[in-house]
């Protein structure tokens, strides 16, 4: 009974033992695409925030000026600062919108790296010995 008894944790610690170092394995690995995902969204909000506060800024300063407008000819005077105003706002925004692309595939393909990673290692783990246990039958 005490034999069978051995043979019986043996086993058990022989199967799960793979499955914790696994389960470990996929822990840490979650940990570690949580910063990623984390950090590549610490990058997007900053560079739309520092976005927003520069065109706040230009466009606080466009109607600072052109609240001093008092006749036609600051109008006629405002208005290349007004349509110069509308196209860096666009570039920037685009610019922006370019870079936050960037970022998100950057981010991506590192998530894509830890997946690929884990893949692999639980092939190494389950499927690898399995096949193997096969070929020596």
């Amino acid at each position: 009974m005490v034999g069978a008894c051995i043979w019986g944790r043996a086993m058990f610690e022989q199967i799960s033992s793979p499955f914790i170092a696994a389960t470990k394995q996929f822990a840490e690995a979650g940990f570690k695409a949580q910063g990623i995902a984390l950090e590549g969204f610490e990058k997007v909000v900053g560079a739309q925030i520092n976005t927003f506060e520069n065109r706040l800024n230009a466009t606080l300063d466009f109607w600072s000026q052109a609240s001093e407008v008092r006749n036609l000819d600051g109008v006629k005077a405002i208005m290349p600062k007004s349509v110069a105003l509308a196209k860096d706002t666009a570039e920037t925004v685009f610019a922006t919108t370019q870079e936050v692309v960037s970022i998100t595939v950057k981010t991506g393909e590192a998530l894509n790296a830890i997946v690929k990673t884990q893949i692999d290692a639980s092939n190494d783990v389950f499927v690898k010995p399995v096949a193997a246990a096969r070929k020596s039958k």
